[in-house]
């Protein structure tokens, strides 16, 4: 269904460069990204095309910094692009999300040769950058990680898998967290990039997942894989901090992966329940239908009004950014979640099949509830915070 590039979602007042940001987004998505989304979803591959079309747009990696080529797009840029791509594709909305994920831990911790190293490439477009994190045995547990890296000379030997890894194989570039100092705990851990094609480095098959088919999910082993010594991020040991310090920032970034995935699902919900004709009416005159709907597009204001607010938090560097970065990215999943599940509903027998695009939809948007920290995780978080001090 196409849409008025000037229609406004939602209350929230934006500045007009925003404003004109988010028109220009939403109207590429619906032009050249809608038209591939059912196909990205069944092939399963990289949308490498998308890919290319993002980077022509200086939309691939908004955030890099104009002194490294990029378009210094602050967060609540970040989140528009991510937003706009995600009501329409949810692989496809991953490009920049993971780029922003892969890059700040490097922006928050490296030195100047590294981020000139790395993020022009990442701004022109010429590589991308994953996350790697979690562990088969650490995954909310990541101070559980057993990947190690040792000094071997000059270099470091890194041994150990990382799992779930988002486009792994595709980005040339990984920022991986390793165990440095095994009896220093968190303090022991530290953060390197790796490149794909470093000795030692491989990947593990695709992931055969729920959703997202068009963002590949793979492990990445560790063999005795060399690294030069230069490429470790900040100080040994502060690793784990800057790990946590990107994800304050980062799960703002799902929340708008949900938020996108939910309009896109109450669009068509809206737009299906005015064509759907039972008992010779528009299912859209039943108060049943009209209360569902009602109820959807209220719960995802309020969804975005808090991703929106959390992101000026992160661009200002607001003290309770960690609430409300755990905040944003749960509350928006919760609603995503209930909103896609309500589309098909809405839809009835047709939302169950791949004739209209609500159940890769309520697909796509269960992981906005599990990666960069389950909702139970961002709970434990925002409790933390409410209970410290």
């Amino acid at each position: 269904m196409p849409l008025d590039p000037n229609r406004d979602f939602t209350a929230f007042s934006l500045p007009e460069e925003h404003r004109e940001l988010r028109a220009s987004v939403r109207a590429l998505a619906q032009d050249k990204i809608a038209p591939r989304a059912a196909e990205i979803d069944q092939s399963a591959e990289f949308p490498r095309d998308v890919y290319d079309v993002l980077v022509a747009a200086g939309l691939h990696a908004i955030d890099i910094p104009e002194e490294y080529g990029g378009q210094g797009g602050d967060a609540l840029a970040v989140v528009l692009v991510i937003e706009e791509i995600a009501r329409v594709c949810m692989s496809s909305a991953l490009i920049p999300s993971v780029n922003k994920l892969g890059t700040l831990p490097l922006r928050i911790a490296a030195d100047s040769d590294l981020l000139s190293r790395y993020l022009p490439q990442v701004a022109s477009g010429e590589a991308m950058f994953s996350y790697c994190l979690s562990e088969r045995e650490s995954g909310s547990d990541a101070a559980a990680m057993k990947t190690r890296a040792v000094m071997d000379g000059d270099e470091w030997v890194l041994n150990g898998q990382k799992s779930w890894i988002t486009n792994a194989g595709v980005s040339a570039y990984y920022t991986v967290l390793a165990v440095t100092d095994p009896d220093a705990g968190v303090q022991g851990i530290s953060a390197f990039v790796v490149h794909a094609d470093d000795p030692g480095v491989s990947f593990g098959a695709p992931e055969r997942k729920l959703g997202i088919h068009g963002s590949p999910t793979r492990e990445i082993l560790f063999d005795h894989a060399r690294i030069p010594g230069d490429r470790i991020v900040g100080a040994p040991g502060t690793g784990f901090r800057t790990a946590m310090t990107t994800l304050d920032h980062t799960r703002i970034t799902i929340g708008a992966q949900a938020i996108g995935v939910a309009q896109g699902a109450l669009d068509a919900a809206v737009a299906y329940a005015k064509e759907r004709e039972q008992f010779g009416r528009p299912i859209s005159d039943f108060q049943g239908i009209q209360f569902m709907l009602a109820d959807m597009a209220m719960k995802l204001e309020a969804a975005r009004t808090l991703v929106y607010t959390a992101a000026a938090k992160s661009e200002r560097g607001d003290a309770d950014l960690t609430f409300f970065g755990a905040a944003a990215k749960c509350f928006a999943s919760d609603v995503a979640m209930e909103v896609t599940t309500d589309a098909v509903q809405v839809f009835g027998g047709y939302g169950y099949t791949k004739d209209y695009p609500v159940e890769r939809f309520m697909r796509d948007a269960k992981i906005t509830q599990i990666y960069e920290g389950t909702n139970q995780i961002q709970r434990i978080v925002m409790a933390r915070q409410l209970l410290k001090g």
